[in-house]
């Protein structure tokens, strides 16, 4: 099967779909390119869930086409589901095997021979070697997620959808995870991602999306997503508390917050800090520390979608 490096990895055109009278979702259109991290964000009832089925081709198209390195996943769907592996959102388990069972079977299913060189690895790499000789029902809703992540990860796709891939597991499994996908971007596998930890999003996608009522609202760079709000804050902490702010300050639109302990001062891209530290020197106290602070991913989100959860 020889796919050309210009080829996008994914790409959906117009995809649509319609339950009854609700539209899930409205003509999405992005690209993913060959090697990318990319982000799929939106708030619950977006359509995240609904998209990553029609890309995966187990929910049909109400319009638009879904191509995976070329190939359509309606018409050529053998193609394109041994391309892709997808990890959902919700605990899919098989309880009549246990986990070493499933491994050494689940490449079948893609018209792969196992493995089991590459099946250690996972089995390593993702710390399932205690729970070999279990079945699922008899794991932790982590480990499940980690035996979930491996089957996807099985016959070696060169697309790894993830939905909620690190929901339910301590800090450490998060971060062995996320090592773990590093990895695999190394070796050329593009990933799709949806997390509910908006700062994992921002520390690991190239490109973010974010979805709001079926539609596509934000797509760019993860770095121009975060510069598209001019939200930089200077914060100073004294150590006696301000009744109010210096009238200088205070038509700058400082705020006085923590008891009076702590200011919150708005950067403008046009404004003079040299100016700005001699009203600072006015200050009739202390001046303990000084941080500069800018937008994060969560504070984009909640301005282009008026959510409070993903």
């Amino acid at each position: 099967m020889s796919v050309s490096h210009a080829t996008p990895a994914l790409e959906i055109l117009g995809a649509s779909k319609r339950y009854d009278k609700q539209l899930a979702v409205d003509g999405v259109s992005f690209s993913i390119e060959p090697g990318e991290v990319f982000g799929l964000l939106g708030p619950n009832g977006a359509g995240k869930s609904t998209l990553i089925n029609l890309i995966s081709g187990l929910t049909r198209l109400s319009g638009g086409r879904v191509l995976v390195f070329g190939h359509d996943n309606q018409s050529d769907f053998e193609t394109t589901r041994r391309l892709t592996g997808v990890m959902p959102q919700e605990i899919v388990i098989d309880n009549f095997f246990t986990l070493e069972q499933s491994l050494r079977m689940h490449a079948g299913y893609y018209g792969y021979a196992d493995d089991p060189v590459w099946r250690r690895t996972l089995v390593e790499r993702l710390a399932l070697e205690p729970y070999l000789k279990r079945k699922p029902l008899q794991l932790s809703g982590g480990t499940k997620r980690r035996h979930m992540l491996a089957k996807a990860l099985i016959h070696k796709p060169r697309l790894l959808i993830l939905d909620e891939p690190t929901a339910g597991v301590d800090v450490e499994l998060r971060h062995n995870i996320w090592s773990f996908v590093r990895e695999m971007r190394a070796m050329g596998t593009t990933v799709l991602l949806t997390t509910h930890y908006l700062e994992e999003a921002q520390e690991m996608c190239d490109r973010i999306a974010i979805l709001a009522k079926g539609k596509i609202v934000a797509l760019d760079r993860t770095s121009n997503l975060l510069r598209s709000i001019d939200d930089r804050k200077l914060l100073v902490r004294v150590s006696a508390p301000l009744m109010e702010t210096l009238p200088a300050l205070r038509e700058i639109g400082a705020q006085v917050l923590e008891g009076g302990h702590l200011l919150s001062i708005p950067l403008s891209s046009d404004g003079l800090l040299g100016d700005l530290l001699v009203k600072l020197a006015a200050l009739p106290t202390k001046i303990e520390e000084v941080e500069s602070k800018s937008a994060d991913l969560e504070e984009v989100f909640l301005s282009l979608t008026g959510a409070r959860h993903v």
